[in-house]
């Protein structure tokens, strides 16, 4: 196999560009839409994605199209669990500071998916299970991680999930959602204000120069996640979230 001047090897590096291509555009790809995609040569493609279908990381659809495989669940449900682990400690450091449940989500195709949990010690506290699956526009997590993506990435992934209205304060319209994004960017990060269950207020905290869009938040009561405890906690989820980027990114 050829290596690259950078020291990679060059075939490897091709391989994992078209997995990337498959899951940006949402799991699925023909031959030639992955072509227009990428500077490789269509043979070159077609050699890569056999190699791909016979690991099982890419599977050949009837309709010809070609999609993410089944062996990669295995691997993103290792990768998920490594990235809680090496998450769990910090966001206990909050919920011991701020005495509210802390999470980490990542972005899964078109929806968010949590990763870790460490629950607040209050009787009354917000409990969300690690492996579910929320919509991006309604929770914290997903609005802080939409902040981060373009507008054209935002418009995929909302038309692709949807814009249910859990309650009456969640946003279910794109032009409400880019606004709310635009004011996400200018403090540096998003409020769940009851958009998923009426009486818990949810701040959270996109994690800088991630390999995977994610973020982190706190969770609580509305009697209990006011102005004052956003006054706290903001420093504290910023100073977390470029803890875990660091180790993110030296375990890279």
């Amino acid at each position: 196999m050829a290596e690259k001047a950078s020291g990679g090897v060059q075939s490897v590096e091709r391989a994992f560009e078209l997995l990337e291509l498959l899951a940006q555009a949402g799991g699925q790809l023909t031959l030639s839409e992955l072509s227009s995609l990428t500077t490789l040569p269509l043979p070159t493609i077609h050699r890569l994605l056999r190699t791909l279908v016979s690991l099982g990381q890419v599977r050949q659809l009837p309709n010809r199209r070609y999609s993410l495989g089944p062996s990669l669940i295995r691997l993103g449900e290792v990768a998920n669990k490594q990235l809680g682990t090496l998450a769990r400690p910090h966001l206990k450091d909050l919920v011991d500071a701020l005495g509210e449940s802390a999470n980490m989500a990542l972005l899964d195709l078109d929806m968010v998916v949590y990763v870790a949990q460490v629950a607040s010690p209050h009787s009354m506290r917000m409990f969300t299970e690690v492996g579910r699956r929320a919509h991006t526009h309604d929770t914290g997590v997903g609005k802080a991680i939409l902040a981060q993506l373009e507008p054209e990435q935002v418009r995929s992934i909302v038309t692709g999930a949807g814009m249910p209205t859990p309650t009456p304060k969640s946003i279910g319209n794109l032009a409400d959602l880019e606004a709310e994004l635009g004011r996400i960017r200018e403090r540096g990060y998003s409020i769940d204000e009851e958009e998923q269950e009426i009486g818990v207020r949810c701040l959270a905290m996109a994690v800088p120069a991630a390999p995977t869009p994610m973020a982190i938040s706190v969770s609580g009561p509305v009697s209990r996640v006011d102005a004052a405890f956003a006054e706290r906690a903001v420093p504290l989820l910023r100073e977390a979230a470029r803890i875990i980027s660091e180790e993110l990114n030296l375990a890279s």
